[in-house]
């Protein structure tokens, strides 16, 4: 929607209408400012000194002039609703502008700013103010906090060029106030002017100039048309239609005395937004789409030293200049209205909005499937890929297969290229996937270190893997040492922590004494085993180096006292097995048991 809307000014172009009528450099003369935006000419000097000598106001210090204004500029405004309040200083980036604003309703009695911005502006900005910057830049140095304001609230405003050079300077009011009344927020009973404040207006716009007044016997309008004040032939009445930018003049015959008033009127070039056409980009996390690349196609040849592209959720926030979407805009995922706004940077009031395009967010695929997988050595394939794949998605292997998963026999990488496309946008993505055989877990011995009471048991495997170990069913651990492990059968176990399955194997744990002395002095006459009495049945046979069967205990024996038939056998080694009852049942030997020991003389 294009809107062509009416901005009050203090003056315009510095050359055209001279400096006097635009700006003042003192506070007791200050511009008054009624409604929305005044545009300068320029500022030159800075008159009387308002500060008397004053070293400093707020954050402006005195400069090498002995004052603290250069080329100044003042300004004053009434409140008249409620609300948050700011404003923008727009001149050339490679000048140096400062501004302090003051609430008060007295020149001689300023006080502090309750604004203040001195930046030396080395970041070449376009822009200082209180509230927002308008190219959409966050926390920008230039920019101070917003105000909140009520009604009946007077304010004074210096402007000041800190630089040698001076191309002017507009003012551009902002803020929530403006939202809910737009029309009335600042306070026009400060403006004494019959015709009102100079206007600022877009081309093609209907400007009626209105010096309506009671008991007026004639009227007489004037046009300044550089060798001063001419009549317009036939232009009598009341109101005067405005077509053309210029100074205008009005007398007003009245039987006490005639009345006079001038008032300035500039048309700002209106801006046009060109076709912006829909795009599309592929959206990683939380990936950006940059909007400023739209705005060649929105300005057309305008250029953006005069115009200014934003861009808008919705078309109430585009026509009223709010709520301006960030150039890195962070898109939700699917189809997004983006609206289009070009507008006058010496009017803001001056734009079109009437364009709009669809931003398409195609999400990449992300990976939610193992990248690392483990082929058992007892399986002849496993399943690689995406298990729950997306409708939408497209899929290509570098085995050449286009299915979602695929079925592999051999370890290696594999790559697999997933592609989501959505309106004719392809985005897509390449995860790598490797297959590891993991071979099976295998028990390949015991060790167990017998303390008679408190025992160690190693489990040994020569397969390689990455197992963990556990006993009787407790919890597992990535060492293979178990301690203080009490006699009796034990269940030991080898677990693969890639998915190859586990082993477990039954072991019998008992302590005996390494060697006995049968001497008939009461210490170690007799050996055994410790921990019988924890197996069902046990039975111990001791045989010789040859095998000889040479004694037998049962559980209840006290231990065998080192003769065979009553006949005293000699000093070496012995061999021994112990066999009982497993919990099946059946009569098993224990494995992994050391089962030999010393008879010394």
């Amino acid at each position: 929607m294009k809107k062509y809307g009416l901005v009050l000014i203090a003056t315009l172009f510095l050359g055209v209408f001279g400096v006097s009528a635009q700006i003042s450099p003192d506070c007791s003369t200050a511009i008054p400012i009624c409604n929305n935006t005044p545009v300068n000419g320029g500022a030159y000097n800075f008159g009387l000194d308002d500060f008397n000598g004053a070293s400093e106001t707020g954050c402006l210090e005195q400069t090498i002039s002995g004052t603290i204004e250069s080329n100044s500029g003042w300004y004053r405004f009434k409140t008249s609703a409620s609300g948050q309040l700011g404003f923008n200083i727009g001149f050339d980036a490679s000048e140096d502008w400062d501004f302090a604003l003051y609430k008060t309703n007295d020149c001689n009695n300023l006080g502090e700013p309750l604004r203040c911005n001195f930046y030396d502006n080395a970041e070449n900005s376009s822009f200082i103010g209180v509230g927002e910057d308008p190219t959409g830049v966050a926390d920008s140095i230039q920019f101070e906090d917003w105000i909140n304001v009520s009604p009946g609230e007077d304010y004074y405003l210096l402007i000041n060029n800190f630089s040698n050079n001076n191309s002017g300077f507009s003012i551009q009011f902002s803020g929530s106030v403006f939202e809910t009344n737009p029309y009335d927020t600042l306070d026009c009973s400060i403006i004494n002017n019959l015709l009102g404040p100079p206007i600022a207006a877009c081309e093609n716009d209907a400007i009626v100039l209105d010096a309506t007044t009671a008991s007026a016997t004639q009227y007489n309008w004037y046009q300044e048309t550089g060798l001063g004040f001419q009549p317009m032939a036939g232009e009598n009445n009341p109101t005067l239609n405005v077509g053309a930018a210029g100074l205008y003049r009005v007398e007003v015959v009245t039987p006490t005395g005639n009345i006079y008033s001038d008032v300035q009127v500039a048309f700002s070039v209106a801006p046009i937004a060109f076709l912006v056409t829909d795009d599309d980009f592929c959206m990683v996390s939380n990936s950006t789409f940059d909007l400023s690349q739209k705005d060649n196609e929105a300005l057309g040849s305008q250029s953006t030293s005069e115009f200014m592209v934003t861009y808008h959720s919705t078309l109430t926030d585009a026509m009223g200049g709010f709520n301006m979407l960030s150039e890195k805009y962070v898109a939700s995922v699917g189809v997004q209205t983006i609206y289009v706004r070009v507008a006058s940077l010496a009017n803001p009031m001056c734009y079109d909005a009437s364009r709009q395009f669809e931003l398409t967010a195609v999400e990449t695929p992300i990976l939610d499937f193992p990248t690392e997988v483990f082929l058992c050595d007892d399986l002849l394939s496993t399943a690689i890929g995406d298990a729950m794949p997306n409708a939408g998605h497209s899929y290509f292997w570098n085995t050449g297969e286009v299915s979602p998963t695929i079925n592999v026999t051999q370890a290696g990488t594999y790559d697999l290229t997933i592609t989501n496309t959505q309106g004719g946008k392809a985005c897509a993505d390449t995860f790598s996937i490797t297959v590891y055989i993991s071979n099976a877990p295998v028990i390949t011995d015991v060790l167990i270190e017998d303390k008679q009471k408190y025992n160690t048991v190693t489990i040994i495997t020569e397969v390689e893997g990455d197992f963990e170990y556990s006993m009787d069913d407790g919890i597992s651990q990535t060492n293979n040492i178990f301690a203080d492990v009490l006699p009796g059968e034990h269940l030991v176990t080898i677990i693969d922590l890639n998915g190859c399955g586990s082993v477990s194997e039954y072991i019998m744990v008992v302590g005996f004494p390494r060697y006995f002395s049968p001497n008939g002095d009461g210490i170690n006459d007799q050996w055994g085993i410790v921990g019988m009495s924890e197996l069902e049945n046990p039975i111990v046979y001791v045989f010789d180096k040859f095998g000889k069967l040479l004694g037998q205990m049962n559980e209840g024996d006290n231990g065998w006292d080192g003769t065979y038939n009553g006949r005293q056998l000699p000093a070496t080694d012995y061999w021994f097995k112990l066999t009982y009852i497993d919990s099946s049942g059946q009569r098993v030997e224990a494995k992994y048991v050391e089962n030999h020991f010393s008879l010394r003389r």
